[in-house]
């Protein structure tokens, strides 16, 4: 951690703080690169709908990791988005899908939506105790992920 955090915020809560954006990080790079990989291997009827679908989630979740990575370094932190780099402990999001239809694979990033969005909350509900420009920033991510969960579920009911 560098000698700096941002003005108002203690060294103690700037670390808290960096370890949660931290975690956050390593979803959202765990999470862009599953989408891509569900992108290429959804087949079925609905291909082209899911496989267009996902491409712009995909973007947007590799904004998010940008914007937590520059959070951190803005706290004073080191971002670490290497794959050997993840947080201590982590284990990665898990995806064993390959070719399959396109409602496995949407029931399966379901599944993988509901984790990162618990998680993502979890560490919104820390950050609004410590600093409220991370806590608004994670509430425009969770609102981002949740639509787009809203429109694969939309895909699962029919």
């Amino acid at each position: 951690m560098s000698n700096f955090t941002v003005p108002g915020i203690n060294e103690n809560d700037a670390k808290k703080l960096i370890d949660g954006l931290q975690e956050r990080l390593s979803d959202f790079n765990d999470l862009h690169l599953i989408l891509k990989h569900a992108h290429w291997n959804v087949t079925g009827p609905s291909f082209i709908s899911v496989h267009e679908m996902l491409d712009p989630q995909v973007e947007l979740v590799r904004g998010f990791a940008d914007e937590i990575a520059e959070r951190i370094a803005t706290l004073g932190g080191d971002p670490i988005g290497t794959p050997g780099g993840h947080a201590d402990g982590r284990t990665p999001l898990q995806y064993d899908l390959g070719k399959a239809d396109t409602q496995v694979h949407l029931k399966a990033l379901d599944e993988l939506y509901v984790q990162v969005i618990e998680s993502l909350r979890e560490s919104m509900a820390e950050a609004g105790e410590l600093d409220p420009v991370t806590e608004d920033m994670y509430i425009g991510e969770a609102a981002e992920l949740e639509k787009f969960q809203w429109f694969m579920r939309a895909h699962l009911e029919g």
